[in-house]
């Protein structure tokens, strides 16, 4: 033996190369080349050249690893992924090889177990479980299993064979594989076995059929095994049975929502693991420095990496990860943890389980406390390289430290306010009638109206949807308003604005809204910071409270401080890859459009009512995110078209109105025709159900809202016409039966999505028929605008005293009216008026040609402008875009006198 080796430290590796010659040799050998996947059949096969059976040949594979293992590390050879890695591997490696033998002789004795109703053979599915699952196994630690099996049937029994019940077939190989896994012989053991994860525990049946597994996980599976299910992983099995398995398991472990209640699940099992711990340090101190389940431990470690998946994993498929240090690493690329906290709980991590391996290399024994002698102590401290044991106290204590402050920070209870502040919400909680505390509390809170808040709370709280919530619903709601209280007065006074009583309003309709869902009000009771940002979104907009009522998964996006706006490229790639994955599922890819559209557009509402964006960005935002959504719906629209004749289509979408001119607001609906340039017999048809399935989903109603309500009333002969066109037709229509007003609206159309060598030859036609010559028909056009204008006015009448900013005489309409006559009017003679460059633009672009008087020019954009940004402050309020004539008579007498000056009408 080479004394000098620091793997001498591990009594259990003293004794194993002291128990037979030639094994330091094959260690020294073995240990010359990585063992993060080793070939465990040749090692087997060199055991088993020996003729002993297999149970004792694989026992001596695990001790050869095993001491391997340890030479390398305390060498400075390996690293912690080397150690589990190989540990993993050897587990799987042992339960394919005992199975497939065990699973012979059974065969041999009872004949070939089959599915009663697929009249398939049968195979059993061994699921590794905790950090077998995780592909990180520890050295001394137990293996987690649970025995699953397609479906019920019976054995196919030949002569001499008895038959079984594949009930009894499974539960037989069960047992066998344990026994011949973890029963001590003269060799040894290969890996314990802990059953206990299977449904039912160990009261439960030993081997499970896929439908027993459906059944126990809907009717009882509860919240802490939903943590366990997430490592299970398959070892064994055929590919479609784990398929199915894992289509049962999944919505069982991850939810479609964002599910923040699994962080007070996760607490409360970690408090009664955590009272497990204390109570037997109590009856044996010497068990005390626990690093997998004490205080700041590898357990509070994994919790944190499994929260994110528990809560974002429905969503977030990438989360679904098993093992803890990607998970974590995901965790960061997310931005839902920086990075630095991620590499100081990787660090930690890498501490802990190099510590919790070095404890088990003494005896080989499953342990994960400090020894309680301190010779041993010393020895476990040089195996960590340090040089004392009171060095190895403090790094241990320095990373515990840390990982308890971080999960502190996730776990801790921040739902339950001071006592003084939840004395008198709970007196209206016991009696409704009792308000007169609460109108004393908002009195000195400082709410201008502390009776008429007092009562609207206590009519919210009588309202029969809150009436029926479960008790622990409403604490939670209760501490939610107790919290809110004094945030609406802070808001109120920091924006020098606006009423207690219109954002306590409406706060309280968003929180009644909300009350059944318990994800959401787990997550404004986890995270307080995020409930101050729904206020202040409040308290600023009317709209913005009412968008977040109908889509409450928003909440998510106030969590931190990601802000900001995805570039289109980058939407775009994420967009489809998301879509990709949910492929064949068209409910899902409906809501995974719907969700990252309202999350953008929630994003740029923030930026927006921070003062960040002027109407003028906002609005190119809004048109680039619509053009991205547009573009995904017509590419994933197009493969749910089971007769398409061709991979990509050869189809545009050509956008009009607000989109076209990339004005669109918040609320605008999207005006397109659809184009198509394909001679294949099936094109027309094929086209037309890609235009209909185009608009179905965009308009659909699904458990995450629509997208946008789509108008295709300016596609060539309007209602009546086709729903799509061949490029050609389009091309004759505009030419020779088009109206005026069609090519008003075509002077702000543009190609949106689809093919872009369609899109280049709208723009073709386009441009042709704008600059066509119309010095012959001037008066012709002037007087068919001027009838457009009147019949829009007859359509839209204005019966208040208020000044209508979009559809009065002077307002937005009759900017847009003279700008699109100026393009169709001269455009022949001067080209560049056909850009879509927008009003503002092209109103000082007539001016710069001298079709326009300057200043006439300048007061017409400067009232657009003007009445935009107003028309959307009203709308961000939940306000119609109408305002005391007297604010904007300048400017819309402005916009009168361009008006005259052109059409020489007075009005």
């Amino acid at each position: 033996m080479t004394s000098a080796s620091p793997a001498c430290a591990s009594r259990f590796y003293q004794r194993w190369i002291a128990a037979a010659p030639g094994r330091e040799e094959r260690v020294a050998q073995l240990a010359q080349l990585s063992l993060a996947c080793p070939d465990f059949g040749a090692l087997l096969a060199h055991e088993l050249e020996a003729a002993i059976p297999l149970p004792r040949a694989m026992r001596r594979v695990r001790n050869l690893l095993l001491a391997t293992l340890i030479r390398r590390e305390l060498e400075g050879l390996s690293d912690l992924n080397e150690v589990v890695s190989a540990m993993t591997g050897l587990a799987d490696f042992a339960i394919r090889t005992h199975l497939a033998d065990l699973m012979a002789e059974l065969v041999a004795a009872h004949g070939m177990p089959m599915g009663a109703e697929s009249g398939r053979p049968q195979e059993m599915m061994v699921l590794a479980m905790g950090k077998q699952g995780g592909g990180e196994l520890n050295v001394s630690s137990d293996i987690d299993l649970i025995f699953v099996y397609p479906e019920d049937g019976e054995t196919a029994a030949g002569p001499h064979q008895r038959e079984l019940s594949n009930h009894e077939f499974f539960i037989r190989l069960g047992r066998r594989l344990i026994g011949a896994l973890s029963e001590v012989i003269e060799d040894g053991f290969t890996f314990r076995v802990d059953m206990a994860l299977r449904p039912n525990g160990n009261s439960g049946p030993l081997a499970a059929s896929l439908s027993m597994v459906e059944e126990y996980l809907i009717v009882q599976g509860r919240e802490w095994e939903r943590y366990a299910w997430v490592k299970a992983r398959a070892v064994t099995g055929h590919e479609e049975d784990i398929a199915a398995l894992e289509a049962i398991v999944r919505p069982f472990v991850f939810r479609r929502y964002l599910d923040f209640g699994v962080i007070d699940a996760i607490r409360n099992m970690h408090a009664q693991i955590r009272a497990e711990v204390k109570r037997q340090e109590r009856l044996h101190p010497d068990r005390s420095n626990n690093v997998k389940l004490g205080r700041g431990g590898i357990r509070e470690i994994e919790f944190l990496a499994q929260v994110f998946q528990l809560i974002r994993g429905g969503r977030d498929p990438a989360l679904r990860e098993r093992s803890t240090r990607v998970t974590l690493r995901l965790v960061a690329e997310r931005e839902l943890m920086t990075q630095e906290t991620v590499e100081r709980l990787l660090e930690a991590y890498t501490f802990l389980r190099n510590l919790e391996h070095r404890l088990q290399y003494l005896e080989d024994a499953q342990t994960h406390t400090l020894p309680a002698n301190d010779a041993d102590r010393l020895v476990v401290a040089q195996m960590m390289g340090l040089p004392d044991v009171a060095t190895l106290l403090d790094r241990l204590e320095e990373q515990r430290a840390f990982v308890a402050g971080q999960f502190d920070d996730m776990f801790a209870d921040k739902s339950v306010p001071p006592g003084e502040e939840r004395a008198e919400l709970e007196a209206i909680a016991a009696d409704p009638e009792a308000i007169a505390a609460i109108v004393a509390h908002l009195g000195a809170l400082g709410y201008e109206d502390p009776a008429g808040g007092a009562r609207r709370l206590a009519a919210t709280w009588a309202a029969p949807r809150l009436q029926s919530l479960p008790d622990a619903s409403r604490v939670r709601l209760l501490a939610l308003v107790n919290l809110a209280l004094p945030l609406v007065a802070t808001v109120v006074v920091d924006a020098g604005v606006g009423s207690h009583g219109a954002t306590l309003g409406r706060l309280l309709d968003f929180l009644e809204a909300i009350a059944r869902r318990s994800a959401y009000l787990s997550l404004l009771s986890e995270y307080p910071r995020t409930l101050e940002r729904v206020i202040r979104m409040m308290h600023a907009s009317g709209w913005a409270a009412t968008f977040l009522t109908l889509h409450p998964i928003l909440l998510d996006e106030l969590l931190d401080d990601r802000g900001g706006i995805d570039e289109p490229a980058a939407l775009a790639a994420s967009l489809d890859a998301k879509l990709e994955e949910a492929a064949g599922d068209t409910e899902l890819q409906l809501d995974i459009l719907r969700d990252v559209h309202h999350a953008q557009v929630f994003r740029l509402l923030a930026l927006d009512l921070a003062g960040e964006l002027s109407v003028e960005r906002l609005a190119d935002h809004l048109s680039a995110l619509a053009d991205v959504i547009v573009a995904a719906t017509v590419r994933w629209a197009w493969r749910a078209v089971a007769t398409r004749h061709r991979e990509d289509p050869r189809f545009a979408v050509i956008a009009y109105g607000k989109l076209g001119g990339k004005e669109l607001g918040y609320v605008s609906d999207l005006d397109v025709i659809f184009l198509f340039d394909d001679d294949d017999d099936m094109a027309p048809s094929n086209y037309a159900k890609l235009g209909q399935r185009f608009i179905t989903w965009m308009t659909a109603h699904t458990p995450a809202g629509i997208l946008f309500d789509i108008d295709t009333a300016l596609r060539p002969d309007g209602a009546s016409g086709m729903l799509v066109s061949s490029l050609a037709a389009f091309e004759r229509y505009q030419h020779n039966a088009a109206w005026v007003w069609e090519h008003q609206a075509l002077t702000r159309a543009r190609f949106c999505a689809g093919d872009g060598s369609i899109g280049e030859r709208f723009e073709a036609i386009r441009e042709a028929v704008l600059r066509r010559d119309r010095n012959a028909q001037a008066d012709g056009l002037k007087a068919e605008v001027l009838k457009m204008r009147q019949r829009m006015h007859e359509a839209y009448p204005n019966r208040s005293t208020l000044f209508d900013l979009k559809q009065d005489t002077g307002g937005m309409i009759d900017i847009e009216f003279i700008v699109q006559y100026l393009v169709l009017r001269h455009s022949s003679q001067h080209p560049q008026l056909t850009a879509n460059a927008g009003n503002i633009a092209l109103l000082h672009r007539s001016a710069e040609l001298g079709l326009i008087d300057p200043l006439l020019a300048a007061g017409a954009a400067d009232a657009y402008r003007v009445m935009r940004r107003l028309q959307h402050q009203l709308r961000l309020q939940g306000s119609e875009a109408r305002v005391a004539a007297a604010l904007v008579a300048h400017h819309a007498a402005a916009v009168t006198g361009l008006w005259q000056a052109i059409f020489g009408l007075a009005r």
